[in-house]
């Protein structure tokens, strides 16, 4: 029986936006994602890393302004990574990788916020599983040029790999993937696909949001 705050996990998990200054091919981060979220994205991280990547209290000027918009909107507003920032604006969530602070720390003190983790192997899976993981981020499913140290492509394979296992956290794909590959993430196991550069680095930011809400509602 699936309990009810999987069952709230999954529902946000659809479109999943993660962004940060340097993935706005010079616009302004604000206006991307008020278009994003007009497009139907279903939940927002704020990722600010790379070469240019705003630090100290721009980083955190921009983070507040970001959430303000996801608090407009009721999107829920993820953190990547940065634990004290997550805490100095009492975010929704926090999202974090192998290498990051360990997810079991995280639950102590953020124990009933949304808590993210990247794996890449089952026994990666299963300790974040212990740990209190709400979802499970799966990938590189394709190949991304918006994470300098993405792991190789793993493909689709490895989202089927885990449900086989008997993995039923909540699983949302990343790394480069488009509107025309999305539905092949969901159908290979994924509730929701995370998605950087397509949206962040679109002409036309709210359509191409709209066109992964329609390639994952299928």
């Amino acid at each position: 029986m699936v309990d009810k705050r999987t069952e709230q996990i999954k529902e946000l998990l659809p479109v999943y936006f993660i962004m940060g200054s340097s993935n706005c091919n010079g616009r302004n981060p604000v206006d991307v994602l008020e278009e994003a979220i007009a497009g139907g994205i279903t939940l927002f991280q704020f990722r600010e890393k790379g070469e240019s990547a705003l630090t100290g209290k721009e980083k955190v000027r921009l983070a507040e302004r970001l959430q303000k918009v996801c608090q407009e909107n009721h999107i829920p507003f993820i953190v990547n990574d940065d634990f004290e920032l997550a805490i100095e604006l009492d975010a929704d969530g926090i999202h974090v990788g192998q290498d990051d602070l360990a997810a079991v720390i995280i639950r102590e003190k953020f124990s009933n916020k949304i808590l993210g983790v990247s794996a890449h192997t089952i026994e990666e899976a299963e300790q974040a599983i212990k740990d209190g993981a709400d979802y499970l981020g799966l990938g590189p499913i394709y190949p991304t040029r918006s994470k300098d140290d993405a792991e190789e492509v793993a493909g689709t394979e490895i989202i089927k790999r885990f449900r086989d296992h008997g993995i039923t956290l909540p699983i949302v794909g990343i790394g480069g993937i488009s509107p025309e590959s999305a539905e092949q993430v969901i159908q290979a196991g994924a509730d929701g696909v995370a998605v950087i550069s397509s949206i962040a680095s679109s002409s036309d930011v709210e359509e191409t949001a709209k066109s992964f809400l329609r390639a994952t509602s299928k």
